[in-house]
């Protein structure tokens, strides 16, 4: 795993109004915790911050250089603004070289399931327990060739050396169903439309063209127009 190295700044304004000034300056407050310390009131880069995180993951490690000091740290939560995408806020835990950490790891699907499969993505990401310098990226799964009721639990997933898995082995990660056949829909659509109280007309169920009745009494009046026309 790469290690990121951000100088970071003591902080000593707090609440919205100082957030809001250290953001305008380029940096993003931070709180550093862990091993029994006090809790810590920094600030980073904001531009390095991005950087490392877009590089390095969301497990990233940080080497955090604070009055001179090194500082090996794991970002633990980090808020975001929705619209901007600035980050508002990082906490950062304390970890030593060799020390076991849990950290939360996406998994990510490659490969199509067999026709007429669905597949259902049940879990994003599992917690393993993994050295804190050494944490695993992403876990890929492939799904090729998978069929309805073949799915994949966290037990099943290929594990990166040294980890151990901390979520339930038996939780569902990938499911799989099979694909809905017409009549299928059809039967769900009429369901959703009788509890809507939506009636429907008969020639638009079955799709059939009722054709218009003729006039009886009309063609027997021509028949005797035209016999009257021959007889004189």
């Amino acid at each position: 795993m790469a290690d990121f190295r951000l100088e970071a700044e003591f902080r000593t304004e707090f609440g919205k109004g100082g957030a809001r000034r250290t953001r305008r300056a380029g940096r993003v407050p931070a709180v550093l915790y862990g091993h029994g310390q006090e809790v810590v009131h920094l600030s980073l880069p904001a531009r390095e911050f991005a950087a490392a995180l877009r590089n390095g993951g969301t497990n990233v490690l940080l080497t955090v250089v604070l009055d001179g000091k090194d500082n090996l740290a794991l970002t633990k939560a980090v808020q975001r603004d929705p619209i901007s995408r600035v980050h508002e806020h990082v906490d950062l835990l304390l970890v030593r070289r060799g020390e076991k950490t849990t950290v939360d790891v996406p998994v990510v699907i490659v490969g199509e399931p067999a026709p007429d499969t669905i597949s259902n993505h049940q879990l994003n990401s599992v917690l393993l327990e993994a050295d804190a310098t050494n944490l695993p990226g992403p876990i890929e799964v492939d799904i090729t060739g998978r069929t309805a009721g073949n799915g994949v639990t966290a037990g099943d997933l290929p594990l990166p050396a040294g980890a151990t898995l901390i979520t339930d082995p038996e939780a569902l990660v990938i499911g799989f169903l099979g694909a809905p056949t017409a009549a299928q829909l059809e039967a769900e659509l009429e369901e959703a439309e009788a509890e809507a109280g939506i009636e429907r007309d008969e020639s638009d169920a079955d799709g059939d063209v009722v054709p218009e009745p003729q006039d009886q009494g009309s063609g027997e009046s021509m028949d005797s127009a035209e016999k009257s026309a021959d007889n004189s």
